[in-house]
C-alpha cells in the first residue's frame, strides 16, 4: 500500500525508532507516547486490523505478540498492556494492523 505510514517505516522510508526486527514483524517507538514505554509492533505484510490479520495469517500474528513480550520484558519487566484498536470508532488510526505496547506506569481501568 503506498498511502501506509507502517508500510512506509516496513520499507525504510519514513525514519522510526526500531527496537525488534523480526522477518515477519517489526517493534518501533511510538512517535506520541501514552506511557513511559511505548511501542508499536506491527507485521511486515500489510492487514488491515488484527482480525484480518488473525484470519488470513496467524503465524505472524503470534509471531507480533511474542515480539511484544520480548519488548516489554526488557523495557517493563515484563508488565504490559497490548492494544489492538480496530476500525475508527475504536481509535484506529493507521488502517494496518499493529499493537501497542503499553507499560512504564500503573495502568488505570476501566482504559476507555
Amino acid at each position: 500500500m503506498t498511502d501506509c505510514v507502517f508500510c512506509s517505516i516496513v520499507a525504510g522510508e519514513v525514519p522510526a525508532t526500531v527496537v525488534v526486527s523480526t522477518d515477519r514483524v517489526i517493534a518501533f517507538r511510538d512517535i506520541a507516547p501514552q506511557a513511559p514505554v511505548h511501542v508499536v509492533v506491527v507485521p511486515r505484510e500489510h492487514h488491515t486490523d488484527v482480525a484480518a490479520l488473525a484470519a488470513t495469517d496467524p503465524a505472524t500474528l503470534a509471531d507480533l505478540v511474542e515480539v511484544a513480550n520480548e519488548v516489554a520484558e526488557r523495557e517493563a519487566d515484563g508488565e504490559y498492556r497490548l492494544v489492538f484498536n480496530t476500525g475508527p470508532d475504536s481509535g484506529q488510526s493507521v488502517f494496518h494492523a499493529h499493537g501497542h505496547v503499553l507499560a512504564g506506569r500503573r495502568m488505570a481501568w476501566p482504559p476507555g
